[in-house]
């Protein structure tokens, strides 16, 4: 392996070494606290514009195979982690995670203390950084970071989102047979693609749901015109409010039909219905945040993958709030008060994390019902 460093913005450097491909990129310094899953989060499409830090020390271990891409390939600019293990023991494994990120152009450093880096971000906040295995000069490096644009007030959907739609039918996955085809569809919904996971289109079909996706610039007339009995508003990479298209078509979707949002989505239903949105210090990404459903008490464990939240206090007159993250009292569902519109930050859909939430799509089918 060659030798490759990690430059962050605040001129803090990390040496390790480098596997995937080789060259230079630069993003947003964020970390994942998945132990497994490194394949779904790699092909998610919410990390374009993002170095991935993995505080999981072992990744690479069980290889990539094409049934667990959440996208067509990796939108993320770059991968971090403590220990690459190229060899990969399991057996669906079709090749090793250096190969297949070096098929995809994405750089990746191996090597360094990433719990340090870790804490390092809890600190001092998310912030640009650079990975290269080409310019190897310390001060070099130091001062592309700390030129490196925030992502704040970039759209990055327009980086990820379908040309053209598409329909896809994939239900849930089991051991003996792979993917699903579900048959028996009660209901038509349109999916609004900023950066939408292949399991949330999945996790859709089997609870009865055919799905056609369209491009994030969509007009909602177009959309209206399909005659769906409800419309999704996917997830998707970083600040929401660049995304006015995305807004403005929701906010003249709202009362035609029920919405549904997830993750970014929630946050563009938020300021579809006069809402604001902040940056966090660093973010939610990973398989464990703690979410309570104010409706029931319970207690989910969920997937997350957001910088960014959105202000209750904005929301109060216009929506409920129905889900809160036990960790930091954020924002995490909200139900507007005068439309059949939900949407929650986290992702019900996990792949990867656990499948606490997955009834929420049965609440969309049943808001639907209703119709």
């Amino acid at each position: 392996m060659n030798k490759a460093i990690l430059a962050l913005a605040d001129g803090t450097i990390f040496e390790g070494e480098s596997f995937g491909a080789a060259g230079e990129s630069s993003g947003e310094v964020c970390f994942n606290t998945s132990m497994t899953g490194y394949q779904e989060i790699i092909t998610d499409p919410s990390y374009r514009g993002q170095l991935v830090n993995m505080t999981y020390t072992q990744i690479g271990n069980y290889g990539v195979n094409e049934e667990d891409y959440e996208s067509l390939k990796p939108y993320l600019s770059g991968f971090i982690v403590k220990e690459y293990f190229d060899i990969p023991s399991n057996w669906r494994s079709q090749k090793s995670l250096g190969q297949f990120l070096s098929d995809h152009d994405i750089i990746a450093i191996e090597g360094i203390d990433t719990r340090a880096l870790t804490r390092h971000i809890r600190d001092k906040g998310a912030q640009q950084g650079i990975i290269s295995t080409t310019d190897l000069d310390v001060e070099s490096l130091k001062k592309k970071a700390a030129a490196l644009p925030s992502i704040v007030g970039k759209d990055l959907v327009q980086e990820v989102s379908c040309r053209e739609s598409y329909s896809r039918d994939e239900g849930g996955w089991a051991i003996s047979a792979g993917y699903e085809k579900p048959s028996d569809f009660k209901y038509d919904v349109v999916a609004y693609d900023f950066g939408i996971k292949f399991n949330i289109i999945r996790c859709l079909a089997s609870a009865g749901c055919r799905v056609k996706v369209v491009p994030a610039t969509t007009p909602w007339q177009e959309v209206l015109d399909m005659n769906p009995d409800g419309i999704f508003l996917s997830n998707g990479p970083g600040d929401p409010e660049p995304i006015t298209y995305g807004v403005d078509n929701v906010k003249n979707l709202l009362g035609k039909k029920p919405i549904f949002g997830i993750c970014l989505g929630h946050q563009i239903l938020s300021l579809a219905l006069g809402g604001k949105t902040y940056k966090l210090k660093f973010g939610h990404r990973g398989g464990n945040q703690p979410v309570m459903d104010l409706s029931t008490g319970k207690v989910e464990i969920t997937s997350q993958n957001h910088g960014f939240a959105v202000d209750y206090d904005s929301l109060k007159d216009k929506a409920e709030l129905t889900h809160i993250n036990l960790n930091d009292k954020t924002v995490e569902g909200i139900a507007s008060k005068s439309f059949p519109a939900f949407s929650v930050q986290y992702h019900p859909e996990s792949s990867p994390g656990p499948h606490d939430a997955s009834y929420l799509f049965n609440r969309f089918t049943d808001m639907m019902a209703k119709k």
